[in-house]
C-alpha cells in the first residue's frame, strides 16, 4: 500500500525533495554572503563578548570576600555570684587613699549599673557635663582609662558592691 502510494505521487514527492534542496542551497549561500560582508562586524561582537565574560568573571573573583567565616558553638559556664549588699563592707582606708568624694563614688557605682553619663545625670539631677567630669576625676583618682577598668578596679578595691 505504502509503495503503492509512492509509485502514484512520485512526481509530487521529488518535486518537493528538489525544492527543499533549492531551499536550503539558497539559505547557505545567504549565510556565506552575510558572514563575508559583515566578517568584521562578527570578529568585533565575538571579541566583545569574550571580554565581558572575562570581565564578568574578574569582577566576581576580585569581590568575593577572602575571609571565610566560621561559626563555632560553645558552650560557656558562667559562675553567678549572689552578691548581697548587706554583706558589703566600704573598704574606708582604700577609699580614703584613692581620695574618692562621696559624689564620685556614687557615680562609680552608678557606672557599674551600666548606666550611659546622660542617664546618671538624670538619676542624680546634675548636668552632662557635671558627670563627664566627675568620670574623668574618677578615672584620674583611679589611673585607669575606661569605664570597664574604673568598675573593675572599684571592686578589686571593696569600694562597690
Amino acid at each position: 500500500m505504502l509503495l503503492n502510494f509512492l509509485i502514484r505521487n512520485k512526481h509530487v514527492i521529488i518535486y518537493g525533495i528538489s525544492l527543499a534542496i533549492l531551499l536550503f542551497v539558497m539559505r547557505w549561500l545567504q549565510l556565506r554572503l552575510i558572514i563575508f560582508n559583515h566578517a568584521f562586524e562578527i570578529y568585533i561582537a565575538v571579541i566583545a563578548l569574550i571580554f565581558t565574560g572575562l570581565g564578568i568573571w574578574l569582577a566576581l573573583k576580585l569581590t568575593k570576600p577572602k575571609v571565610e567565616i566560621k561559626v563555632v558553638e560553645q558552650v560557656v559556664e558562667r559562675v553567678h555570684q549572689v552578691e548581697n549588699t548587706s554583706e558589703f563592707k566600704l573598704n574606708e582606708t582604700a577609699l580614703i587613699e584613692s581620695g574618692l568624694s562621696k559624689r564620685e563614688l556614687e557615680v562609680l557605682e552608678l557606672m557599674a549599673t551600666g548606666l550611659s553619663n546622660q542617664e546618671i545625670a538624670l538619676k542624680l539631677f546634675v548636668s552632662l557635663n557635671t558627670i563627664k567630669t566627675h568620670s574623668s576625676k574618677v578615672f584620674e583618682k583611679l589611673d585607669v582609662k575606661r569605664r570597664t577598668q574604673a568598675v573593675e578596679k572599684a571592686k578589686r578595691l571593696s569600694l562597690i558592691p
